[in-house]
């Protein structure tokens, strides 16, 4: 794949931009500009040499910071390299594991009390089947919580902060989640297809609906519905409801194709502060 970089004019505009009487860049090439500098070493250098030559008295405090630092710096060991810990940074959040190992936990209760029930009746209830679309839930409500990331400022001012790094902590999410329902599905006997198409379902409507009130209350708005409406008629009634049965998997479909058609069509409002609420 051929990288486009961005021209000598378009660098030097960009350092300029902001200054008093300087050029004001487009917002689009402006966040252009800022999402190619984070993964090109040679523009970034490219910037450097054009902050010397267009904006002197920027390069010249630089320098003056740089030299009361550098003394102090050289005193201090190098710490090693993160590459790791920076890779995952850019997919999840501190607040997300908290949430993770909580949906883990209650898989494993679920899988427990499952094994613990099992028998020949073949209208048993699993639980771990009734939880299961909600699970990812609550890991992609703390993935995407203004109140839960406490780097929320900085990263909602990156080029990156809408829809693509929301999908990227959503799919983190579901790396951690469908692993352990799968274990636990093929542990009690539960197909995944009983689950995992009403779990991305579930998923892209907490992602649709938070694109119109955030993501939070999507999320919480989404478990209490299914609580209600499906999980407790089905403890109350003992058998599985309809809807987690084999010929009700159909309906599931046409909900995960809405749910991501809304994502796209309302890709742009991921950008919106609100949606982080």
């Amino acid at each position: 794949m051929t990288v486009e970089h961005p021209s000598a004019r378009l660098l030097a505009d960009y350092v300029d931009d902001g200054a008093p009487g300087g050029t004001a860049l487009a917002a689009d090439e402006l966040w252009a500009v800022e999402a190619h500098l984070e993964t090109c070493p040679a523009c970034r250098d490219r910037l450097s040499a054009a902050v010397g030559t267009g904006v002197p008295a920027v390069a010249a405090l630089t320098a003056a910071v740089w030299s009361e630092l550098e003394p102090q710096l050289a005193v201090a060991a190098p710490a090693p390299p993160r590459r790791l810990a920076a890779r995952l940074s850019t997919w999840t959040t501190p607040a997300m594991t908290p949430w993770l190992a909580m949906v883990l936990v209650v898989t494993a209760l679920a899988l427990l009390l499952d094994r613990a029930n099992d028998g020949p009746d073949p209208d048993r209830i699993s639980l771990l089947l009734v939880l299961a679309p909600v699970l990812p839930v609550g890991g992609v409500a703390a993935a995407w919580s203004r109140g839960l990331d406490p780097a929320y400022e900085l990263t909602a001012a990156t080029p990156r902060a809408g829809l693509p790094l929301l999908l990227r902590r959503t799919a983190a999410v579901l790396a951690v989640v469908l692993p352990a329902l799968l274990l636990g599905g093929w542990a009690t006997g539960v197909t995944a297809a009983q689950w995992l198409l009403p779990c991305l379902a579930f998923t892209s409507t907490t992602l649709a609906l938070g694109a119109l009130v955030g993501v939070t209350r999507a999320a919480v708005a989404v478990a209490a519905g299914w609580l209600a409406l499906v999980v407790a008629p089905t403890l109350a009634a003992g058998r599985t409801a309809a809807v987690l049965r084999a010929d009700g998997l159909p309906l599931w479909g046409p909900v995960l194709a809405l749910g991501v058609a809304v994502v796209i069509a309302r890709r742009g409002a991921w950008t919106a502060p609100g949606e982080h609420r």
